[in-house]
């Protein structure tokens, strides 16, 4: 099976692929869908499987990611992932392998990319990405990882990639429970508007705070723009939320008078 890219002709009835399997997702996809439509005149790319399944790499420069991060002629890595059925066939590296020489067909220094101390769900494998070659440029808290693979000699990079400040320590001013999510993920919004609504029936204060603009993102409390997710000031998880994890979280809470 072949790589393609899912661009402006042909993304009306391209399956886009996500982490979330729902039968009943079409609205949630034509929000990613949008967002990606934006995204593509800022060089965004978007390749998968020509197949019905996750496997798909989406990459930008960096500049214009949607990421708190300084990377200066680097390629960032928003999403790249391989599951089910499809796994331990070499679609990854293939995926992997046509991002690079993309980066080489720009004169990019390298690639970067979100992770983790170990892997974590919504964020790319370490282990995988450390294999292929990535290296540590910086950390955040609580688990985050900046990794970029150097397509040229390290003393002709002058900076290397890192996150900003304001993004370094996995807090936020705010008490209540906040929630910072963009249509990076089809169903961030979705879920979003349901752990509200539960927050709500139950008398607990939720802020929700959609990002909108790239200006918005790169400026963000935290490494992980697509779903953030703090209470007391403190981060808690990028994974969403759904009903039954977000009803369990809220009987792990203290109780408050306050609330």
């Amino acid at each position: 099976m072949d790589i393609i890219n899912v661009d402006l002709s042909n993304i009306e009835h391209e399956h886009i692929c996500c982490s979330i399997s729902e039968k009943k997702g079409e609205n949630c996809v034509a929000l990613k869908k949008a967002w990606l439509k934006e995204r593509f005149k800022d060089g965004l790319v978007f390749k998968k499987l020509n197949a019905r399944g996750k496997v798909f790499i989406e990459y930008i420069p960096a500049e214009n990611a949607w990421y708190p991060i300084l990377a200066d002629n680097f390629l960032h890595i928003n999403c790249f992932w391989v599951s089910g059925q499809f796994k331990g066939q070499g679609y990854a590296n293939k995926l992997l392998e046509a991002c690079i020489l993309n980066a080489k067909h720009q004169n990019k220094h390298g690639l970067t990319v979100i992770s983790s101390k170990k892997k974590m769900p919504f964020l790319s494998d370490p282990d995988y990405l450390k294999y292929k070659g990535f290296k540590l440029a910086d950390t955040a808290q609580p688990y985050y990882e900046l990794l970029y693979l150097p397509l040229t000699d390290n003393e002709h990079i002058l900076n290397l990639p890192k996150f900003k400040d304001c993004a370094k320590n996995g807090t936020i001013k705010e008490r209540e429970m906040v929630l910072y999510y963009s249509n990076q993920c089809p169903f961030a919004e979705k879920y979003a508007f349901i752990i509200r609504d539960i927050a709500n029936a139950k008398g607990y204060p939720l802020l929700l705070n959609k990002i909108e603009t790239k200006k918005q993102a790169q400026n963000s409390p935290m490494p992980f723009t697509t779903y953030s997710f703090f209470y007391e000031g403190k981060f808690i998880t990028n994974e969403i939320f759904s009903e039954k994890k977000f009803e369990k979280f809220l009987l792990s809470m203290p109780v408050k008078n306050d609330l």
